[in-house]
């Protein structure tokens, strides 16, 4: 089965090509990062405009680069939620659009599950159960997974997530949009200790987060004055060791809580190195493995969404599998919580 997969929930256009046969044929992905930065964050209409231009051209991309015609294809798959809803009307007005005209199933996947699902495409795949630390610009939580669809909430932030964190201190440094990268640059150059940030609930027994008293203690910091370069490298690397500080803490105490010994990292976080180099030793520590996606697959792209619509599709009972028609309908959901999914 060939699944073509979209991905429009925010700034990245995402077009891939799985095959359950023989895996990822191709992939292509646009970025806005430079169409957002002179505002310091996402708009939404300009996101979805955007989208509007970049997609179909995408898609022929990807399509001539696996050498497969649109009649080869068995299924569409796009992004449903959640994510910003103009965005997201694009990818799945077209994928409904093409699913219509080819005669083939179409499938909305959640953002989310997508991420969660994508280390299952490298070359070390991790195997159920697991806890997974779901860690991007608008997420930051901690599922129990046994299995496709069977997801429980273990915590889940209650306010910024991590990403948000990131992109709000950087722009009190001054520096640009997305946060993550710009923080995780200025760090390299910066000592840890010299600033003093909370570790919002580090030592609390729930494993929920908050990240908004950080971007807080960061502002007053920046308002106090910052002395020199040095000074805004040291607040980086204070800002970066913070959250990863407490995303690692809250990931170990859901391992042991759960008594498992595998977790899975994904989102646009999982990206950042600091994270990945103090996870591992802490997992190693705790007798346990982790597992991050591949780093092309940990912003939003168009192979996960390809690769978990052929995950259901191939789960799905003959009589879902409308010709032509999307499982459940042409909708958007901008606001779907994970554990809603049914399982497979």
């Amino acid at each position: 089965m060939k699944v073509l997969g979209i991905e429009t929930s925010c700034d990245e256009t995402g077009v891939a090509l799985y095959c359950t046969e023989r895996g990822l044929l191709s992939q292509a992905l646009h970025s806005q990062v430079e169409l957002h930065e002179r505002y310091g964050g996402v708009v939404p209409e300009l996101a979805s405009r955007d989208h509007v231009r970049r997609l179909l051209p995408l898609v022929e991309e990807v399509l001539a680069q696996a050498g497969v015609a649109r009649s080869g294809l068995d299924a569409i798959a796009w992004t449903e939620g959640p994510g910003l809803a103009g965005a997201l009307l694009v990818g799945a007005g077209v994928g409904a659009a093409m699913a219509f005209a080819l005669g083939v199933p179409g499938i909305g996947i959640h953002h989310l599950e997508g991420h969660l699902l994508s280390p299952l495409l490298s070359s070390d795949p991790p195997t159920f159960p697991f806890v997974a630390l779901l860690v991007s610009g608008g997420h930051t939580q901690l599922m129990e997974v046994t299995g496709i669809g069977r997801y429980r909430l273990l915590g889940d932030t209650l306010d910024d997530a991590a990403g948000e964190a990131f992109d709000k201190s950087a722009k009190l440094l001054g520096l640009g949009y997305p946060g993550g990268p710009q923080i995780a640059r200025l760090a390299t150059d910066g000592t840890v200790g010299r600033h003093a940030l909370p570790r919002p609930m580090l030592h609390s027994d729930s494993l929920e987060f908050s990240f908004s008293g950080l971007k807080t203690a960061v502002a007053t910091l920046v308002r106090r004055g910052l002395d020199d370069e040095s000074a805004r490298a040291d607040l980086a690397a204070e800002v970066e060791a913070a959250i990863v500080e407490v995303l690692v803490a809250k990931s170990i105490a859901a391992l042991r809580r759960t008594q498992l010994r595998r977790l899975v990292v994904a989102g646009g976080v999982s990206a950042n190195r600091r994270l990945r180099e103090t996870l591992s030793a802490a997992c190693a520590d705790a007798g346990a493995c982790v597992h991050f996606p591949e780093p092309a697959l940990c912003s939003d792209n168009g192979a996960m969404i390809a690769f978990a619509g052929a995950l259901r599709l191939q789960h799905a009972e003959p009589d879902a599998l409308p010709r032509g028609r999307a499982i459940g309908g042409f909708v958007v959901q901008p606001r779907w919580p994970l554990e809603s999914l049914p399982a497979i």
